[in-house]
């Protein structure tokens, strides 16, 4: 089963340590080409600051590059890249400017102001988990919705659009081998009342909880 996290989306945060200011950004991509071009396009809008430090991970070819774009070796690039490796999240780009306030961090402070605003970005962006999912569609009583919910997440899935009529027809993304034993608990917490129907699969991102 192919199942991979990326970042759920852009995001941008920034940074304040001893009037250094970081500024992280972090894009969801597809290719080494993207990639680039992020880089190249922060470069340019960030042209007068003293760097851009920037890392990508790419899951075609397991393609992992840095930059320390001038900062002292292994206190920035590196340090990036190691948030989203420990993270497991690929097809992504960071990239982390910095405008220099005067004051030296040391290689240490710089580390830790690289790795915190990559992370920071990181957890701006969120986490998907991109990955082969079965739509399914269970009318219930709105007494039962409320259950439906909790079964739903504790099975790994996610809810999606809800229908309120005379009952709440909920639909939802389930992970592939969970249908059958989601499907057994819905008809024996309603008694056969409600049933799970399967209307069809996709594979795409999910933001996880």
């Amino acid at each position: 089963m192919t199942e991979y996290l990326i970042p759920t989306g852009r995001a941008e945060t920034e940074l304040v340590e001893k009037r250094s200011r970081f500024i992280g950004q972090v894009w969801p991509v597809e290719s080494e080409e993207e990639a680039r071009a992020r880089i190249e396009e922060t470069k340019k809008k960030h042209y007068d600051a003293r760097h851009n430090c920037w890392c990508y991970r790419i899951r075609e070819g397991g393609v992992e590059r840095y930059s320390d774009d001038g900062e002292p070796q292994g206190t920035a690039g590196q340090p990036m890249l190691n948030v989203f490796q420990r993270e497991g999240v690929t097809n992504v780009c960071c990239v982390v400017t910095r405008y220099f306030g005067g004051v030296l961090l040391g290689a240490g402070g710089l580390v830790r102001a690289y790795t915190q605003s990559a992370k920071d970005a990181l957890d701006a962006a969120g986490i998907s988990v991109m990955r082969r999912w079965v739509e399914v569609t269970v009318p219930c009583p709105y007494s039962f919705f409320e259950r439906l919910r909790l079964e739903v997440e504790a099975v790994g899935g996610v809810l999606g659009e809800t229908e309120y009529a005379a009952d709440v027809t909920v639909h939802a993304l389930l992970p592939e081998g969970a249908v059958e034993a989601f499907s057994a608990r819905v008809t024996e917490l309603t008694a056969g009342g409600s049933a799970c129907t399967v209307s069809g699969e996709a594979f795409k991102a999910v933001p996880r909880k």
